[in-house]
């Protein structure tokens, strides 16, 4: 456990001087202002965010910031890479997340009642886009939505065909009227 726990901090300790991310100079910038080590620093805003997810104002706010504003920084940045699997890793966090999107929408009524919900779902949408083997966006969408699609997606292109000829057809009478 010890072995596996200094591995973990070994990997965030690294991640956290690349000077590939986003977030080294703030870090750097922290650290030589306050002496304090980064990793400290990472965890006591983890602890913070933690509780403004429980008790805080706005807690759904920082939730979907969480779960936003740094994956469409990387997808940017995949985009923007000649390599294709960083495209292919970000592509499956959106395709993910859109479909828990519409999931949370109609289980709304959930959120209310249950008083850990934000900070539960900030978890989750972090376990989607952690850079590990168990990568929570990959894990769902091989073992859950790529074999729903692959079962569907004949009927799905059909329905999605048919809407497009009807539309055309109804575009067409307008136009001609």
């Amino acid at each position: 456990m010890a072995q596996k726990f200094n591995e973990i901090k070994d990997q965030l300790d690294k991640s956290l001087h690349d000077p590939q991310k986003p977030w080294t100079n703030a870090f750097d910038t922290a650290e030589k202002s306050t002496g304090i080590d980064r990793i400290y620093i990472f965890l006591g805003t983890i602890v913070i965010i933690g509780v403004w997810l429980v008790f805080g104002y706005a807690a759904q706010l920082v939730c979907n910031s969480v779960g936003f504003l740094y994956p469409a920084y990387a997808s940017i940045h995949a985009l923007e890479s000649p390599c294709k699997d960083d495209d292919t890793k970000w592509l499956t966090y959106w395709v993910v997340f859109s479909i828990f999107s519409i999931c949370e929408y109609f289980a709304d009524i959930i959120a209310g009642w249950f008083p850990l919900y934000w900070l539960i779902k900030c978890i989750f949408l972090v376990w989607l886009m952690v850079p590990t083997s168990i990568n929570g966006s990959l894990v769902i969408y091989h073992r859950i939505v790529r074999p729903y699609f692959l079962k569907h997606h004949n009927v799905i292109d059909e329905a999605i065909r048919n809407v497009k000829e009807k539309a055309s057809t109804l575009l067409e009478q307008q136009k001609n009227e």
